[in-house]
């Protein structure tokens, strides 16, 4: 079992930039991968970004000019790095967690979220 908690998410202008944060705590929150999803409103949940224990990150193509996955292996913690924000970007952000397997992340424990949105 993990227990994965969120913060940092709030307003924030477009082309600005904000550090949504993950703590991740349990049996499983050293040995699992931990990722980032997010979900506008009537869109699918999608993935952000994922990073593994040895550092080994993967980040979705529309996003991975303008962010930066980091962990804390001491803390078990997350960081997501994100600028130049832009309307598109307002979401629920989840933190998740969980085995990946060969390209594959697949999260089996989620967050409650975070909402960030980008608005002037």
């Amino acid at each position: 079992q993990v227990l994965l908690v969120e913060s940092g998410g709030g307003l924030v202008q477009p082309g600005g930039s904000l550090t949504l944060s993950c703590a991740a705590s349990g049996a499983g929150a050293g040995i699992y991968a931990l990722g980032w999803f997010r979900q506008a409103p009537g869109k699918q949940r999608e993935l952000v970004a994922v990073i593994d224990r040895s550092g080994r990150t993967n980040y979705t193509d529309s996003l991975k000019d303008r962010i930066t996955i980091s962990r804390d292996y001491t803390k078990n913690t997350i960081d997501l790095q994100m600028n130049g924000l832009k309307s598109e970007d307002t979401a629920v952000y989840y933190c998740s967690s969980g085995p990946w397997l060969r390209s594959d992340f697949v999260p089996a424990f989620w967050g409650q979220g975070t909402q960030v949105t980008v608005s002037s």
